[in-house]
């Protein structure tokens, strides 16, 4: 059995339950700033990924005020999010055995800092990777390249652990193996996956191919 002395997380969809929330808030603010309306499956379509390269797609030239009125639409909705089962109890086992563990995330600095869903988790990380850490975002490997460069992890030990085709091939182009989150039970969703899990039963069993790397106390 592999064994990974890193394990990596996506933050959206895979650590916090905030799609409703991410995606009624684009379809407002894609309402909003070119009279559009897109369904809640087209709007899903960027769900984690960086609102420069959704607004770019969308055709929308000011990807600044499109980032501020997206994120002023996320924060009305705030009260949608909730942490996934099982998510802080893998954490602090993954810890206790000496894995260490981290974030590759596509938001941005100030999404992680003022979001109060995340304040009891990121303590829990050795290493966190946002967008402003590397040029290129997901689906290029450079945010988990930055991450190796944090931490000296490497590849062949390093589980990502993420939600969308854009994880997969943000690890898989770095040479991670990946684990899909599929809370939502959709399916693999033609995503290539090392390890799937849909229930918190599922994310507590990846615990099993963890490797100490720190010394405990």
């Amino acid at each position: 059995m592999k064994a990974y002395t890193d394990f990596v997380f996506d933050i959206d969809g895979t650590l916090l339950d905030t799609e409703r929330t991410g995606v009624l808030s684009l379809m407002q603010t894609i309402r909003e700033l070119t009279g559009r309306e897109v369904s809640y499956d087209e709007a899903y379509n960027f769900f984690g990924i960086p609102s420069a390269k959704a607004s770019a797609t969308l055709g929308y030239s000011n990807k600044d005020r499109f980032a501020e009125v997206w994120e002023e639409h996320f924060q009305e909705l705030m009260y949608l999010v909730t942490p996934f089962p099982g998510v802080e109890e893998t954490l602090d086992a993954l810890k206790e055995r000496g894995v260490r563990t981290g974030v590759v995330t596509s938001r941005s600095q100030f999404e992680l800092e003022y979001d109060p869903h995340l304040a009891q988790l990121l303590p829990r990380f050795d290493a966190v990777v946002c967008a402003a850490d590397s040029v290129r975002h997901k689906p290029f490997p450079d945010p988990m390249l930055a991450y190796f460069a944090k931490t000296g992890a490497k590849a062949a030990t390093t589980l990502y652990i993420g939600d969308t085709m854009h994880d997969y091939q943000c690890g898989h182009a770095a040479g991670c193996d990946f684990a899909l989150a599929d809370w939502k039970n959709r399916g693999m969703q033609g995503i290539p996956a090392n390890y799937y899990f849909c229930d918190a039963e599922g994310l507590r069993s990846l615990i099993r191919l963890s490797r100490r790397i720190f010394s405990l106390p």
